[in-house]
């Protein structure tokens, strides 16, 4: 996804591969509900006092009314592989600096 951004949206798409170069693999189960994953809720705030809950979801799949955002999205980028408590600054698509913490994080639910 990030490689196809390149020539749409390039600081998108080199905030993505930053991300996935300072990755690394762990089991998830292990991991479930302590970082940001696809598919993970979570729960933050934003240094304004602001609070929201979003799913963080493939771009196919993203629909902000119903909270779930694209991974594309600059907030998107910025949440995956977060643990709870983790802060991070993000660039709004309007260019401003943020600031969002990680209030809770709950896991993709598989189907049964």
């Amino acid at each position: 996804m990030a490689s196809g951004l390149l020539a749409k949206k390039p600081d998108l798409a080199e905030d993505l591969l930053g991300e996935l170069e300072r990755a690394c693999i762990v089991d998830t189960a292990h991991e479930a509900g302590a970082t940001v994953q696809m598919g993970s809720t979570i729960t933050f705030s934003t240094e304004d006092g602001g609070s929201r809950a979003v799913t963080l979801v493939y771009p196919n799949e993203a629909d902000i009314a119903r909270g779930r955002i694209s991974i594309l999205t600059p907030i998107g980028t910025a949440l995956l592989g977060l643990p709870i408590g983790g802060q991070i600054d993000f660039v709004t698509n309007d260019g401003r600096v943020r600031v969002l913490t990680v209030a809770g994080v709950e896991p993709l639910q598989e189907a049964v």
